[in-house]
């Protein structure tokens, strides 16, 4: 199987002790407890190219995987980008393709308003093919060559300025459940995220998008399914499940009187999306049983599902997806940070790879090594 981990972001991961759960030294912690562990790659989408071209710098082998939207970015400046951190960190770059559609962010940009929903996807696709373009414009045995990119989204055309990279293309990620994004993937991805579970759900899904390859003339291989998931490990069954109780309800939401306990107003969406697309206002109902809290609201609705157990069960279940054809791996979340992601290596790791489920060395030196994925089709 293959593993990765999500790194810290702001607010969504339950701090340890006194340190900032997006210091340098938390990121840098998790990444060399990821690497220890022989994970294939992290994942972080906080300022992610700054902060993972540091980590390239003390790690050897661990992929670094940046989330980069492409709705508010352009495939020039940022191919530009992702094939020097390539360089940097001799080929274990990937790219989380984020095709983003909201106003608030957009509110920021040159371009202002947001992009229509039913564009998000085609743009991404665009941006997408642009980059490749790029990438491809300098042959293997380091000549550039002229590129021109007309289409609807982007019209460009010179000369690239970054030789080809180590991996040829970072890996190309991408995360959505919904038929747009599970065709995309299928037409685009080297890797696709899901948080899909119980194990029908799951294996259904996997189904469905390795199929889809086929139109694509891809094989089954060239895309790996990863499911998000948190793990919370204890030595017995019943002292994990008082143990996920609490990272749940977190030491970051206050027990006190702070207004968290009382009835939420609920959330909706504002009807006219001219106005702003994705901005929540006040009214409306959220469907949970009951009158919810807004930390009960926040609890439930916090962070992946999670394995649950002893290390011997969790190692059993992530086993048994595999197994299953419900995930090719999985991307830890580990809420406690920076130490969350230890007992996980330490304990659940070596009964993995003791069943022959999972690596006991790296075998070569770049991502797409370590993930089993062929070299980019029609490069240098």
């Amino acid at each position: 199987m293959h593993l990765a981990a999500r790194l810290p972001g702001v607010d969504d991961t339950t701090g340890a002790g006194p340190r900032s759960r997006i210091g340098f030294s938390s990121f840098e912690e998790v990444a060399g407890t990821a690497e220890r562990g022989l994970f294939d790659f992290v994942l972080l989408a906080h300022e992610s190219l700054a902060v993972l071209g540091a980590l390239a710098a003390v790690t050897e082998r661990l992929g670094l995987a940046a989330a980069v939207g492409t709705t508010f970015n352009e495939p020039y400046e940022l191919a530009r980008r992702l094939a020097t951190l390539d360089h940097v960190s001799g080929g274990r770059v990937a790219w989380n393709v984020v095709p983003s559609s909201d106003a608030p962010a957009g509110e920021n940009f040159r371009r202002g308003g947001f992009l229509d929903r039913a564009d998000r996807y085609p743009r991404a696709a665009e941006f997408l093919e642009t980059a490749r373009e790029l990438w491809d414009s300098w042959t293997a045995d380091g000549v550039p060559r002229p590129f021109a990119h007309r289409g609807r989204h982007f019209d460009i055309a010179g000369e690239f300025t970054v030789p080809r990279s180590p991996q040829g293309h970072p890996v190309v990620i991408q995360a959505g459940d919904g038929d747009e994004g599970r065709e995309f993937a299928a037409s685009a991805a080297d890797v696709v995220l899901t948080r899909q579970r119980p194990l029908e759900d799951g294996r259904a899904f996997y189904a469905d998008v390795k199929r889809r390859l086929a139109a694509y003339g891809r094989a089954p291989d060239d895309l790996k399914i990863m499911l998000g998931v948190g793990v919370v490990l204890a030595d017995t069954d019943a002292e994990a499940r008082e143990r996920a109780a609490g990272i749940r309800r977190g030491v970051d939401l206050p027990s006190r009187d702070d207004g968290l306990g009382a009835p939420h107003p609920g959330l909706d969406q504002v009807a006219d999306p001219a106005l702003a697309q994705g901005r929540p206002r006040r009214g409306g109902t959220v469907a949970v049983a009951g009158e919810p809290s807004l930390r009960q609201t926040l609890v439930e609705a916090g962070g992946p599902q999670a394995f649950v157990g002893t290390p011997e069960e969790v190692a059993t279940e992530l086993d048994a997806f595999v197994r299953c054809g419900a995930a090719d791996g999985f991307l830890l979340d580990p809420r406690l940070t920076p130490g969350g992601l230890d007992e996980f290596v330490d304990k659940v790791v070596p009964l993995l790879q003791e069943r022959g489920a999972f690596r006991t060395r790296y075998q070569g030196t770049t991502l797409r090594s370590h993930l089993g994925l062929p070299d980019p089709v029609g490069s240098g």
